[in-house]
């Protein structure tokens, strides 16, 4: 299991220094504001996102301040998704923390993201960022209609392997491909660069998202969420569809009633469990994860040796060896 610490070791200082720049790009003189944000910052998570930007931007060339405001362009643009995404779903906890619309109610929360999208556009306008602001607009772009894909397609529970990955493509793979792209991009790496790190990171993504889609079906519990969620949630996982697309008629239909009616149903739901385990769903999903960072890594194959290319490659491990 690859070590996030020692990871960032190329672009520590980077890191530290990346703190105090996005608490002040999400400043504002509104006190109630300025006390939400502060909370936002506080509750951060593993930093996955800035650390792409600098390492891909370290891989091309040295970090300046167009990085920073790279890094926190992303940072902005995500946490406005997610802080809208909680409005949506109802939800009152994000990542072990009260959400936003927990503790200040929905329409302060809808107004806190439109004001981080509003300074992801200023932040950008003003600097001039625009490349920036258009690989990251197009993330944005991408992940809403993965999203509503998802929900067109989960109505009827019609999502071959092909949908599936134009979704997960989209709607997780996008914002990583476009942490990569945003890294290159902001130290002038050429077009031809900022394309291959764009792929290297949605290969990433697609990769993370696998390992995400396994976790649901682990029998210890120890995975960042429990066990048959996705199930109850009518989500067409890539371990889901294997046994779908290889189960016998009837067990295919047992399997098709058990997630559009009997979701909440835990011996019923446990059982499509144990009919995907034992279709080898579970081994096919972990061999198109190993693929997908396969391709990944390829495309940064030819790149010098450096501390910071060991940590690319590092991390690429630690996506599909990560428990939660």
């Amino acid at each position: 299991m690859q070590n996030l610490k020692a990871i960032q070791a190329p672009i520590l200082s980077e890191m530290k220094a990346f703190e105090p720049k996005f608490r002040d790009f999400m400043s504002s003189k509104v006190a109630l504001l300025d006390r939400i944000t502060y909370y936002i910052v506080k509750r951060k998570g593993k930093q996955l996102r800035p650390m792409l930007v600098f390492l891909s931007a370290k891989l091309h060339g040295t970090i300046d301040e167009s990085s920073y405001r790279g890094a926190a362009l992303v940072e902005l643009m995500h946490t406005a998704t997610l802080v809208h995404d909680d409005v949506v779903d109802d939800s009152n906890m994000r990542r072990g923390f009260f959400s936003l619309n927990a503790l200040w109610k929905n329409k302060i929360a809808v107004l806190v993201g439109d004001y981080l999208l509003s300074r992801v556009l200023l932040l950008s306008v003003e600097h001039k960022e625009h490349k920036l602001l258009e690989l990251i607009s197009t993330a944005v772009r991408e992940m809403s209609e993965g999203e509503l894909l998802q929900i067109e397609k989960a109505r009827r529970l019609d999502i071959d392997e092909a949908v599936y990955f134009d979704i997960i493509k989209k709607k997780t793979a996008s914002l990583i491909a476009s942490c990569c792209a945003v890294g290159a991009s902001s130290v002038k790496a050429s077009d031809e660069a900022v394309e291959n790190m764009r792929l290297f990171g949605e290969y990433l993504g697609i990769a993370f998202q696998i390992k995400d889609d396994l976790f649901d079906f682990q029998k210890s519990g120890k995975a960042g969420k429990p066990t048959g969620i996705d199930i109850k949630e009518q989500k067409m996982t890539l371990p889901l569809i294997y046994a779908l697309r290889t189960a016998e008629k009837r067990d295919k239909k047992f399997m098709i009633k058990v997630v559009k009616r009997y979701n909440h149903d835990r011996k019923k739901v446990e059982q499509v469990m144990s009919m995907v385990r034992h279709s080898g769903g579970i081994e096919y999903a972990e061999q198109q994860m190993l693929d997908y960072q396969t391709k990944a890594l390829a495309l940064i194959e030819n790149y010098p040796a450096s501390e910071t290319k060991n940590s690319l490659v590092s991390l690429a491990e630690y996506v599909i060896s990560r428990s939660k």
